[in-house]
């Protein structure tokens, strides 16, 4: 009944992991450029009390051996990169990417983060900034006398400047991928940082390539589903009911076990 105990507490641990990723799930659901995680089990070791093909007293072969599991384990969060949906917001700074790529973001200390968050500002020197304060990069300056802005889907950002009729084009916004946008590393800020697991940044001009074309006026949101992360969260919950109630009956057990004397 021990083993019992112990096998039981695994699940119990496992599933509340589980709750923990469909909790950060559900409190991004408005959070635009947002991807949804999913946790991954595995089991454990098992002890081997009879390897299955021995032979038997009477020459013959075991045809099934005798196996006993200790319980399961939480291996990996997966980032799903499924596309969210699209929201009109009609405003120029804003962008969304159909199709694959992220936005390139420089931060401060020099590196370059990815994001599919296009809810960009301008900052007061004009530039195409994150909500932190964060550049799009490459940078690009938007003039003070700016009228409006367009961005193509090449991205390709043009500006119509006071007291001009044709507007005149200042830069190109670039496009990041990965082999693996599963291996990357989430830091937070809607930003995230390459690994070895996501292999070496590829960029190109969107449009182009297998890259997404940039949408201006429109925002990704999160690729959240509320009904399905409710679902899971009863799955969890029922399955960490289960697994208590495993423990309760080993503990019912081994209370009678110890009640035999009496």
């Amino acid at each position: 009944m021990l083993r019992t105990l112990w096998i039981a507490s695994t699940g119990m641990h496992a599933q509340n992991m589980n709750i923990d990723v469909i909790a950060n799930n559900l409190a991004n659901v408005n959070t635009a450029g947002f991807k949804k995680s999913r946790i991954d089990f595995q089991d454990l070791l098992y002890q081997t009390l009879r390897p299955a093909g021995v032979a038997s007293a009477q020459g013959s072969e075991v045809p099934t051996g005798i196996q006993l599991g200790h319980g399961t384990r939480s291996v990996a969060t997966q980032k799903i990169f499924s596309k969210g949906d699209f929201e009109v917001t009609n405003n120029e700074l804003d962008m969304a990417i159909e199709g694959d790529g992220f936005f390139q973001i420089l931060q401060p200390s020099g590196e370059i983060a990815y994001t599919r968050c296009g809810t960009f500002k301008l900052d007061s020197e004009g530039r195409i900034v994150t909500s932190d304060g964060y550049p799009l990069e490459p940078e690009m300056a938007i003039p003070d006398d700016a009228a409006s802005i367009s961005i193509g889907a090449d991205g390709t950002v043009s500006v119509l400047q006071a007291g001009e009729t044709e507007p005149s084009e200042i830069g190109n916004i670039e496009l990041a991928k990965f082999l693996n946008p599963g291996g990357l590393n989430s830091i937070g800020k809607n930003l995230y940082l390459p690994t070895k697991a996501s292999g070496d940044v590829i960029t190109g001009t969107p449009g182009e390539d297998g890259f997404g074309s940039i949408a201006q006026g429109y925002v990704e949101m999160s690729n959240v589903n509320v009904v399905e992360e409710m679902v899971q969260m009863i799955a969890a919950q029922r399955a960490y009911e289960i697994n208590s109630k495993v423990i309760k009956t080993a503990d019912d057990i081994l209370q009678m076990a110890n009640n035999i004397k009496r």
